[in-house]
């Protein structure tokens, strides 16, 4: 669910969307490519974990290693960018 113009969304801090890693607060956010994903509902990220990656931080590195490509992010809402 990219957005057509990622210009218009809010800013994140790497701070702030490590706040966002579901321990203290319900929202599970992670970075891709330079967007921010609420992935809040999904079963696989409960509690901020998916497998030995963490919530709250940009993933784009490791999605190498992954068993999946990034179409999986078209799964879940664009909440911002990173800044």
């Amino acid at each position: 669910m990219t957005p057509t113009d990622p210009n218009l969304l809010k800013s994140y801090t790497r701070s702030q969307l490590a706040l966002r890693n579901g321990s203290d607060r319900d929202e599970i956010w992670c970075a891709y490519a330079g967007l921010i994903y609420d992935v809040s509902a999904s079963r696989l990220w409960r509690n901020g974990k998916h497998y030995e990656h963490w919530a709250g931080q940009d993933l784009t590195a490791e999605l190498a290693d992954a068993p999946h490509a990034e179409w999986v992010f078209d799964r879940f809402p664009v909440i911002g960018r990173l800044a």
